[in-house]
């Protein structure tokens, strides 16, 4: 029997209980014909048409019309939040405010239908969906990282523009709906602010911010995706820093940033992604702790083809309801 994941985005006024939901959706469902890959917003079921935004059907090979009776399902309830990014601060050493990071609340309305909308030539989306979510029951179930080595660190790599940061933030929001934690959230670090003209600042800050995640982290009913966008500015090779000016000040940064991973790899309920554009400039050492590391190269012609079909068929929609509205509006 094969596992079928449906999710469930209730609206923000819902007041169904889950289980309820599930019961609705499921005698919902099994009267109605529809394929892996769906998302159905309209409903003929007023419950449905009152509680729910939508329901998703995860995408599978098969091409067929799915019987619910004959397959497992995975059900996945949640409401998405429409709250804005909001900014963790500090002041240096001149009373500047620099933005150490931006933390969003998850699942966010801010990252609705970005997982669908990348597109590669591989199964690289669910490989790395069913990997982290593998890392972090691991982690829940208290497996001993000592015999299974399990740093909770994914890094992607590639040239810029294949979509490296838009999949972690979309891993991140397809996590915080299947690991089923109370509260969920994205903390994007923001690498260039890290650095300070001041000689040795740098590592405080770095160390500064680690405690700020930490102190989410701590909430063991929180789950926390930590993204580091182009890593190697700030975990460069140590070896390349001994030829700068400031190799010292350079080397406490890389070194705070190992030091505070291997710290918050105690809490189950932390992973790491990152992204670098030059892989060759990450110090080794980095590397190595990545359980993880996913090659995004150039879209196929075949892909390519796939995402100018997507926006031209957005288009459309978008097209097709401006014209519904004005013909309306004339009558």
């Amino acid at each position: 029997m094969i596992t079928l994941n449906i999710e469930v985005a209730l609206k923000s006024c819902s007041t169904i209980t889950e289980a309820q939901i599930i019961t609705t959706c499921f005698s919902y469902l099994i009267t109605q014909k529809f394929k892996s890959g769906m998302v159905i917003s309209k409903f003929s079921d007023r419950v449905l048409n009152q509680e729910v935004d939508y329901i998703l059907i995860e995408d599978t090979d098969s091409e067929d019309y799915i019987n619910l009776t004959e397959v497992r399902i995975n059900w996945y309830v949640y409401t998405l939040h429409n709250t804005e990014p909001q900014m963790d601060s500090v002041c240096n050493s001149d009373d500047e405010t620099i933005n150490l990071a931006t933390h969003l609340t998850l699942p966010s309305t801010d990252l609705l239908n970005l997982w669908d909308n990348l597109i590669y030539d591989s199964q690289i989306k669910d490989m790395l969906l069913k990997y982290a979510a593998t890392i972090m029951e691991f982690s829940k179930k208290g497996v001993d990282t000592n015999i299974v080595t399990c740093n909770r660190v994914i890094l992607l790599h590639g040239p810029p523009g294949t979509g490296k940061t838009s999949l972690c933030k979309a891993l991140a929001q397809k996590l915080s709906i299947r690991m089923r934690y109370k509260h969920n959230v994205l903390i994007e670090v923001n690498s260039h602010s890290l650095f300070s003209k001041w000689f040795s600042e740098s590592g405080k800050l770095v160390t500064k911010m680690f405690t700020r995640i930490k102190e989410v982290v701590e909430d063991n009913k929180t789950l926390v995706c930590v993204l580091f966008d182009e890593i190697e500015s700030l975990a460069h090779a140590r070896e390349q820093c001994m030829s700068g000016n400031e190799p010292s000040d350079s080397i406490r940064v890389v070194n705070a940033i190992l030091t505070q991973i291997d710290q918050i790899r105690r809490y189950p309920n932390v992973v790491v992604l990152a992204t670098s554009n030059i892989t060759g400039a990450i110090d080794i050492a980095f590397i190595d702790r990545a359980d993880i590391k996913q090659y995004l190269g150039l879209p196929s012609p075949q892909a390519i083809y796939q995402i100018y079909y997507s926006c031209l068929q957005e288009l459309f929609m978008i097209f097709r309801t401006y014209l519904s509205i004005n013909n309306a509006s004339d009558m």
